[in-house]
């Protein structure tokens, strides 16, 4: 549908019309000024209005508290079967020769051959996801 505003023509979606009908429950024809509206290419004195008042009384979209929000620090709790597994891993390097550091007991083991630094990130697949082989 098609309406000549200001001496353009303006395409209004038939699709949000029959929405604003539907689930506003008002004429078509106030569906397309709503839908107007909306867009800009009409100005309602009653929203102007109350959007000047929001302006003057600071009003946002935001929620805003008086006290800051203190960030919580996330404890985890320690995983015996991660660690194990760690300690394992360790052991084998240490018994193929190699000098492995433990940076994180449940997580990281790390380790130099020759100018090379490695990296190993043992990471446990959540139950429910399909782990990847």
């Amino acid at each position: 549908m098609y309406t000549n505003i200001n001496g353009k023509n303006i395409n209004i979606p038939d699709k949000e019309i029959d929405k604003l009908v539907t689930v506003l429950k008002i004429s078509h024809d106030e569906a397309v000024q709503t839908w107007l509206e909306d867009e800009g290419y009409l100005e309602n004195p009653v929203v102007e209005e109350l959007t000047q008042k929001a302006k003057v009384n600071k009003i946002s979209r935001e929620a805003k508290s008086e006290k800051p929000r203190k960030p919580t620090k996330r404890v985890r709790k320690p995983d015996e079967e991660k660690e194990k597994l760690i300690e394992i891993l360790s052991n084998s390097l240490k018994n193929a020769g190699f000098e492995p550091q433990i940076t994180n007991k449940s997580k990281i083991i790390e380790l130099n051959i020759g100018e090379n630094h490695y990296k190993i990130d043992l990471i446990k697949q959540r139950t429910g996801k399909k782990a990847t082989k």
